[in-house]
């Protein structure tokens, strides 16, 4: 029978990412396969449902056929909130569009926002609407798709649509649900029909669960015979949360810091919080609620940064970067490069560097650029407890842990420690992990993943002066921001 594992994947902006983890927590083995997102006209960013579903079945093969394993259990997430919609035989309309990062409702969240008010938006769903919310871009493609809509549709995000193809259930989770605002009420914890009626007539509804419950089994795939019949699946979530639960950043009064292709923040609340800034949803788990807020770049920084320089090693940019002073010797960066989404809510938002000189090289710009991400995370934590969220510890995890110089930026520009688990893996152990503790097999996140090291902050005055600057940089310079926007593509 093999060595008894849970098979946790994760749908990224930029990559998938599946593992295996055993009964103790040990990954037993990964495998990541790359993809893009394709950016179109009207601020569309999108991707083909076919790739969610192609690289389930790749990785779950390549993973498989690695090693003699027992599948007890799968877990999959997904960045999100995307809307994927499909008629009623699951024939996708076209690409789903993708979280925050797309703007293609603006329309509609214009004509919502007059419609019902912002204001009594986010005191009914915790959240104003904006490029997150899930229900206007659904409203978007009901406006497109008239006479599909009238036959009868679905939608999808990366995990449902995988566990559609795998246990013919349609699902999704509760999480989930709440980022597609206005169409999930958090105060039933169901959808409201009745707005799902009015935005987009002739959807079907998938069933709600929490992340970690059983939503049922897999069935026989002949596309992927790898796969068992009878394997129990989760109700998995979004990858920000699923990669939260990896390092057990769940309890109240805990953030939760993912560095990825975007940086996310979620505060623990045993209540429900808000702020018109900010996003309010479901937790993964009953009882539990969340402020939430996103970064529209973080590791698209870095990335873009990788390509201009023709540098293709991170260790060397890191490197450099690590031999420039704190305050990258007066270059302040905005990092709005594709807008920026909390707490500042402005697509039009573009990048600013500024205090440049003939001594400063690529190792302050690359310094420059992870001071800016951190200038706002510390502007979202900011918000965060103005608006009553309490923040008395912060876990930490993604690919921008994986060197130290990042979270010690981080830690030093907001004042507050991190701390970094064993196992920096991300969603899909935190899928992987879902499952287990579901069956049984794992009581508590600390049998798998002890902390490894706290990053206590540096007092350095620098960040200080910078952070000043940071915050009047925006405002000064929004108007030409916004100027410069309409030039572009």
């Amino acid at each position: 029978m093999g060595t008894t594992a849970f098979f946790g994947l994760d749908v990224g902006t930029s990559s998938t990412k599946a593992v295996l983890v055993t009964e103790d927590g040990t990954v037993l083995d990964s495998a990541t396969h790359e993809h893009k997102v394709v950016r179109g006209a009207e601020g569309r960013v999108e991707m083909d449902m076919g790739i969610w579903w192609q690289e389930f079945k790749t990785l779950y093969a390549e993973l498989f056929r690695r090693n003699e394993v027992n599948i007890r259990g799968i877990g999959v997430s997904g960045m999100g909130p995307c809307i994927g919609v499909t008629d009623v035989h699951d024939n996708p309309v076209g690409p789903a569009a993708l979280y925050g990062i797309d703007y293609r409702a603006r329309e509609e969240i214009a004509e919502l926002a007059e419609d019902y008010g912002q204001d009594a938006l986010l005191q009914r769903y915790d959240s104003q609407l904006t490029s997150q919310a899930g229900g206007p871009k659904l409203a978007w493609f009901a406006r497109r798709h008239r006479a599909v809509f009238e036959t009868g549709t679905r939608f999808y995000m990366p995990a449902s649509w995988i566990i559609r193809k795998i246990t013919g259930e349609y699902v999704l989770d509760r999480h989930s649900a709440s980022q597609c605002t206005p169409l999930y009420d958090p105060a039933t914890l169901e959808w409201d029909a009745a707005m799902v009626e009015s935005l987009a007539p002739g959807t079907e509804l998938p069933r709600l669960g929490f992340s970690h419950e059983i939503c049922g089994e897999t069935v026989t795939v002949p596309e992927l015979p790898e796969l068992q019949a009878g394997i129990p699946v989760i109700f998995g979530t979004i990858d920000a949360w699923a990669e939260q639960e990896s390092v057990g950043a769940i309890e109240n009064n805990q953030l939760f810091l993912m560095y990825g292709t975007t940086l996310f923040l979620i505060a623990n609340s045993p209540e429900r919080t808000r702020h018109a800034s900010m996003w309010g949803t479901t937790g993964t788990r009953r009882g539990t609620f969340n402020m939430a807020g996103g970064l529209a770049t973080s590791g698209a920084l870095t990335n873009w940064f990788r390509d201009i320089s023709g540098e293709r090693d991170y260790g060397t940019l890191v490197d450099a970067a690590r031999s420039v002073p704190a305050g990258s010797e007066g270059l302040l960066t905005l990092p709005y490069f594709a807008g920026e989404r909390t707490p500042i809510q402005d697509p039009d938002a573009r990048g600013v560097m500024v205090g440049l000189s003939l001594h400063h090289g690529r190792g302050h710009m690359y310094r420059s650029l992870l001071e800016a991400t951190a200038f706002a995370v510390r502007h979202n934590i900011e918000v965060m407890e103005s608006a009553g969220a309490r923040i008395e510890s912060i876990s930490a995890a993604g690919g921008g842990v994986t060197s130290d110089l990042w979270p010690q930026i981080v830690s030093d520009v907001t004042g507050r420690a991190q701390q970094l688990r064993r196992e920096t893996v991300g969603a899909s152990y935190g899928d992987a992990f879902m499952v287990a503790q579901t069956l049984g097999a794992v009581s508590s996140l600390e049998e798998w993943n002890p902390v490894a090291t706290t990053i206590e902050p540096r007092e350095l005055p620098v960040y200080e002066e910078l952070y000043s600057c940071y915050r009047e940089l925006y405002v000064s310079t929004q108007e030409i921001q916004h100027r410069l926007r309409a030039l572009q593509p």
